[in-house]
């Protein structure tokens, strides 16, 4: 195997500490909870490329990266089944009341009566964001004989072809029993999922996120499941992460996870070998 070049692992540096680390470096590879801003990236005198380690380059101050000729590189494709896996274990743990049933029994209470669940076949699923990931969702939805909305253009005719269909925003929060959320976060859908969008949602429907935390207003979420007008919401991403928002996590109507979406074996295996791949083409580019 041909060897890159020497790697240095040290997760999880403060800015500050970035800051010092990185002056030898030529290609910087973080997650999704380091921040590479205008200074680290200053500080990276030799630096030829940042890679993003996941889906999502909103923890990257691109434009810094680009006046300085940065390369900024990620692997969209390569968790796709992952999350989408999860997407559709998290509705089955709402549609089934699996946590709190295993909680109960861990307990020593068998008392199933109290978990009647319902079935996602025949349930409509609105997509928001049918790419890489919604478009993997979708059809896991349709495998499960849901109803599949769409919105956005993205993959529209090959989705189409399979049996999404495609709406406005509005309508596919008004139809729909499980919302999912595959949009990246830019300024244009940061919070885009307020008390506006929650309000048109059915009281009897669900949010799911496993995108970033701060495409969903947080504050408007709480209050929404508080007042009974959602029934409840699956997240696996947060306004902050850790979350210190425990007023949310503490609401039985939600089933919270760390951050799991792309946390798969394969995943991560598969995100390596598209990232070294994207190394050892610059390193091809550097002797031309």
């Amino acid at each position: 195997m041909e060897k890159l070049g020497e790697v240095v692992v040290k997760p999880r540096l403060p800015e500050e500490e970035l800051c010092r680390e990185i002056g030898d470096c030529e290609v910087l590879i973080v997650r999704s909870s380091t921040r590479v801003t205008r200074r680290v990236i200053e500080a990276g005198k030799k630096l030829k490329m940042i890679a993003r380690a996941g889906v999502g380059i909103d923890n990257i101050d691109v434009k810094a990266a680009e006046e300085r000729g940065i390369k900024v590189v990620y692997a969209p494709e390569a968790s796709k089944t992952a999350v989408a896996e999860l997407v559709l274990g998290l509705m089955l743990c709402w549609a089934r009341k699996i946590p709190q049933a295993y909680r109960e029994l861990k307990e020593g209470r068998w008392e199933k009566e109290k978990f009647v669940g319902t079935e996602l076949k025949g349930k409509t699923l609105g997509v928001v964001g049918v790419g890489r990931i919604g478009g993997e969702v979708a059809l896991k939805a349709l495998a499960f004989g849901m109803r599949v909305l769409g919105y956005d253009l993205v993959r529209r005719e090959e989705m189409e072809r399979e049996g999404v269909k495609y709406v406005d925003l509005p309508t596919l929060l008004r139809e729909s029993d499980f919302v999912t959320l595959h949009v990246p976060l830019t300024p244009q859908t940061e919070r885009m999922i307020g008390e506006r969008e929650l309000s048109l949602m059915k009281p009897t429907a669900v949010l799911v996120n496993t995108s970033r935390g701060r495409i969903v207003d947080e504050r408007a979420l709480l209050k929404a499941l508080r007042e009974g007008r959602i029934a409840g919401a699956c997240l696996d991403v947060f306004e902050e992460e850790p979350t210190k928002n425990l007023e949310l996590l503490s609401l039985p109507q939600v089933i919270p996870t760390p951050h799991l979406g792309a946390s798969t074996i394969e995943s991560q295996r598969n995100i390596s070998l598209i990232l070294a791949e994207k190394i050892r083409e610059l390193k091809e580019e550097g002797k031309g």
